[in-house]
């Protein structure tokens, strides 16, 4: 098997490293949830799909509705934990591929915050 390259600011890197880079490990899970965005037209974009793997500081989606790297996004996690969605008020999408994208977490109210943290904690033996 070939191992495919990509261009870096310091040369060539394997895709695996580049995917790699990530801060908090994400552990691979699959649950439901809900993204919205605006795109450059002032048009509402609203999406469904399932959450692929998640972390403290961001998720993969398979969803529904295509997203572009560096678009906002609100989204509704169906956590199975039996309560109401969590909701993270901001993300942005990092990558982009087809139907499957990552985002970065970039706002939470500590309440969601503590939960999302809890949850990693007692369902994927996770922890900070």
């Amino acid at each position: 098997m070939r191992r495919q390259q990509v261009a870096s600011r310091n040369g060539l890197q394997s895709v695996t490293e580049v995917a790699n880079r990530r801060q908090s490990p994400r552990p691979s899970i699959e649950f439901g949830l809900m993204y919205s965005a605006q795109d450059h037209c002032g048009e509402v974009l609203m999406g469904d799909g399932m959450v692929t793997d998640l972390s403290s500081a961001g998720l993969g989606i398979r969803g529904n509705a295509s997203v572009k790297q560096g678009m906002d996004l609100t989204i509704f996690l169906y956590l199975p934990d039996g309560q109401d969605p969590l909701f993270i008020m901001e993300a942005t999408v990092a990558w982009a591929s087809g139907r499957r994208f990552g985002v970065e977490i970039l706002k939470m109210n500590l309440r969601e915050r503590n939960r999302l943290s809890y949850f990693l904690r007692s369902n994927l033996a996770y922890s900070d």
